[in-house]
């Protein structure tokens, strides 16, 4: 008999050799009936795959997000069975679940593919899934596995098998179609009632652009047919948010070839939406005891060689700055913190001074691949609103706790409510990725564990998502619809005060090596306003708005009641603009609630005899006649933050 430990912390014995799903048999049918995969040890496994020892189990179900990676990956491979049958003699690269639905890529030869067959596809897998057919794994050697696909003539699984260790091979294999693959997949086809292919791309074989081009398709698939309406429903409103889209239409930013890709240009009102972003968190920095720095735009070499980032990023950052003397060789900075780290150096520290708390909005530089760029949320260039406090090591939970009480602050100020914060630890069986002693990081994740869970946090862990120099508390963040972004991030580091030196005069008269702490609650302003846009569908918060009123004289008549009326809300930051087009007002109403400007101010001749405005706010909510010190009130109360 074997003890199975399940998630409420009971133990149950079975026989050696028992499933998961007959753990889940055991509890009850209707579990049974939707149980996906399980997860064993911290391992997803097969449902139906014999346990041989004492485990802890956890049943996953569509509930899950690991159960749903798990039913996308096994549509993947049900996307390859429908086009090796649609399609005889063509070669699978890779079929992987993301973060919603699946892809694979595919070789088609020198067959032209497009997404006018996706119906023809989709129906032959929805053919397929009835048939209930169950994945089959099966170990194979190495030599078996080169000889499969050597018959089959697929060179990418071979280039796959090259890089596997013998012994640790397996293949799957539902109805006709064998796949190199570890698992795990849901017990057969007949879970996947639904399915939606929504995209063709090419990708470079291995992201190799000195590689064949492969066809990738993508798709989503679900467990029942409503799930998959209200998903084409969601993404049609996300089509509707999307801030490539809004940005253009409320002219925030823009890309320029001849600027460069990934490296996007500020319109004067995305500036003045970025600038209010940066001048809240300073006010809070400022009264959290935070200073002030700036720093240079560049580095040289040795500065990122010290902080170990050329180790670790050299190859994803931009090509090195030659100057005139050889040998000298300056980057782009892809990071604030070496240069505070200098800043620290620059003079003698005392235990009494710490913490030290330097913050900047640094512009940093990361070569991303052309393929990855994507708006302003993947960008070469972006600005981080960093900071890095130096303190002894009696002060590293205190501070981390009041960190977490800024990023807080600044996710309840602009509405985002619903937050999970994600432990991200260094992975225990690969430790080469990082820097620094067994020692250091035992301290330094044990500082974020308890600081979160002082401050009452819902915290999920996950292993090897840790930075090389230390471990992370990454804030994940739901949007309006439901998607998941990570925004503000904390870390402790005890290595680069290490690696830089870096000391204070203890108590003792000794030298003692300061604890750093990075920590950014926007993460970057470029990817937290790219979230912003699509979470309030471009309809700031009126406070954080470019522009908060719009004046709509109802003819030439009224446009110097409309300039003066505009010079005394000015006069009161307040901030708006007018419409001196020669359009009707109904036109200029239309126009103003496209551009999701928050308030229309209408004055005609009646406004002009009275001294009043006629208030509209966005979305066709009529207000009535105001005074515009009543009006000014009105915007000043709601835009207190």
């Amino acid at each position: 008999m074997i003890n199975i430990t399940l998630p409420d912390g009971s133990v149950r014995q079975y026989e050696k050799g028992t499933t998961a799903m007959q753990i889940a048999l055991s509890i009850s049918e209707g579990l049974a009936r939707n149980v996906l995969a399980a997860e064993v040890n911290g391992e997803v496994w097969d449902a139906s795959r014999a346990i041989e020892g004492d485990v802890t189990v956890k049943l996953l179900t569509w509930n899950d997000d690991k159960g749903k990676s798990t039913f996308w990956h096994s549509s993947a491979h049900l996307l390859a069975e429908a086009l090796e049958a649609l399609y005889p003699g063509i070669k699978f690269g890779i079929g992987p679940s993301i973060e919603t639905g699946f892809y694979y890529d595919v070789d088609f030869g020198d067959r032209e593919f497009s997404s006018d067959e996706f119906k023809q596809i989709e129906d032959k897998m929805l053919e397929l899934a009835k048939r209930k057919e169950i994945f089959e794994r099966k170990s194979v050697s190495k030599t078996d596995a080169l000889a499969y696909f050597e018959e089959k003539g697929d060179e990418y699984k071979l280039d796959l098998i090259k890089d596997l260790e013998d012994g640790k091979i397996t293949f799957y294999t539902q109805g006709d179609f064998t796949d190199l693959c570890r698992g795990p997949h849901i017990p057969n086809t007949s879970f996947i009632k639904a399915i939606k292919l929504t995209n063709v791309a090419g990708a470079y074989w291995r992201g190799d652009e000195s590689r064949k081009q492969l066809t990738r398709i993508y798709g989503v698939s679900f467990p029942k047919a409503s799930e998959l309406s209200d998903y084409l429903k969601f993404i049609e409103e996300a089509k509707k948010r999307d801030h490539r889209k809004l940005g253009k239409e409320l002219e925030l930013f823009a890309f320029s070839e001849k600027v460069g890709m990934g490296l996007p240009l500020w319109l004067p009102k995305g500036a003045a939406l970025r600038q209010k972003l940066i001048d809240f968190l300073q006010r809070a920095q400022i009264k959290a005891g935070y200073e002030p720095v700036v720093t240079p735009h560049i580095g040289h070499k040795q500065l990122y060689v010290t902080s170990g980032h050329y180790e670790k990023y050299g190859a994803d950052a931009f090509q090195p700055i030659k100057t005139p003397v050889e040998g000298e060789e300056f980057f782009l900075k892809p990071m604030n913190c070496p240069h505070h780290c200098e800043i620290y150096k620059t003079k003698p520290r005392s235990y009494k001074e710490l913490p030290v708390r330097f913050a900047e909005f640094g512009t940093v530089y990361r070569y991303e691949q052309s393929g990855e760029l994507h708006g302003l949320t993947r960008v070469r260039g972006f600005t981080q609103d960093d900071a890095h406090l130096f303190c002894r090591p009696d002060q590293v939970k205190d501070e981390f706790k009041k960190v977490i009480d800024l990023v807080l602050y600044v996710f309840g100020a602009l509405g985002f409510e619903d937050y999970t914060a994600q432990v991200s630890l260094r992975d225990p069986e690969n430790k080469t990725k990082y820097i620094g002693s067994d020692e250091n990081w035992a301290l330094a994740e044990a500082a974020i564990v308890e600081a979160a869970a002082e401050k009452g946090l819902p915290t999920v862990v996950e292993y090897g998502e840790a930075a090389f120099y230390g471990p992370k508390l990454d804030f994940m963040v739901k949007d309006a619809l439901g998607r998941k972004w990570q925004l503000g991030t904390i870390q402790v580091d005890y290595n680069l005060p290490e690696r830089f030196e870096l000391e204070y005069t203890g108590s003792d008269n000794q030298k003692h090596r300061p604890v750093m702490i990075h920590r950014a609650p926007f993460g970057s302003l470029e990817r937290f306003v790219a979230v912003l846009i699509e979470h309030c569908g471009g309809q700031f918060p009126l406070w954080l708005a470019p522009e908060q009123f719009i004046i709509l004289p109802v003819s030439e008549k009224y446009e110097e009641y409309a300039q003066k009326l505009l010079e005394s809300l000015n006069n009161s930051d307040i901030r708006g603009l007018i419409d001196l087009r020669d359009e009707k007002v109904g036109r200029k109403i239309r126009d103003a609630e496209v551009k999701k400007l928050p308030y229309m101010l209408i004055v005609g001749e009646k406004e002009v005899e009275s001294g009043t405005v006629s208030v509209r706010k966005h979305g066709s909510v009529d207000l009535g006649s105001m005074t515009k010190e009543e009006f000014r009130d009105l915007v000043i109360k709601e835009i207190t933050v």
